[in-house]
């Protein structure tokens, strides 16, 4: 499938979080706005600063009325002691077989690596911010904190 872009609807899921509970887009439609966003792997510098830049403003999303939800490919066992080793207070999803990545379109970096990607999702599940950064992990929050509280203001 093609990358998500603005405008678009987002893929319905259901996925496992790393805590257990089971996370689906449709439980937030209409309650929050989802801000999703792709990383590689848990662990690798540029990921853990990505992770931990989102735990930081976590308290300005929620104010904001948004979920924030991370994705990569890791296992549920390592998604656990990343979330804990970092205190994330967000769900992590495990897509090892990259189906929700190929879903939302998410392109490879360099043609192998899994790419970077955050998505904004507004509260009817249209994406309203796609933002694809291989090595600047601390533009993904600022540029989906500031879609979110656009959305808010609307």
């Amino acid at each position: 499938m093609a990358a998500m872009t603005p405008g678009d609807p987002a893929p319905e899921f259901s996925m496992t979080a790393h805590t257990g509970e089971p996370i689906r887009l449709s439980d937030y439609r209409g309650e929050k706005v989802v801000v999703l966003f792709f990383y590689p792997r848990d662990g690798t510098p540029v990921c853990t600063k990505e992770a931990c830049a989102f735990r930081d403003a976590y308290e300005q999303f929620t104010e904001a009325g948004a979920q924030v939800i991370g994705v990569s490919s890791s296992g549920e066992p390592s998604h656990r002691a990343f979330a804990a080793r970092h205190g994330l207070p967000f769900p992590l999803i495990s897509d090892p077989g990259g189906s929700l990545r190929k879903a939302f379109g998410v392109p490879k970096t360099l043609g192998f690596l899994p790419g970077r990607v955050t998505y904004v999702i507004d509260k009817e599940g249209i994406v309203r911010m796609a933002f694809s950064a291989a090595m600047t992990a601390d533009r993904h929050v600022t540029e989906a904190l500031e879609v979110v509280r656009q959305l808010g203001n609307t």
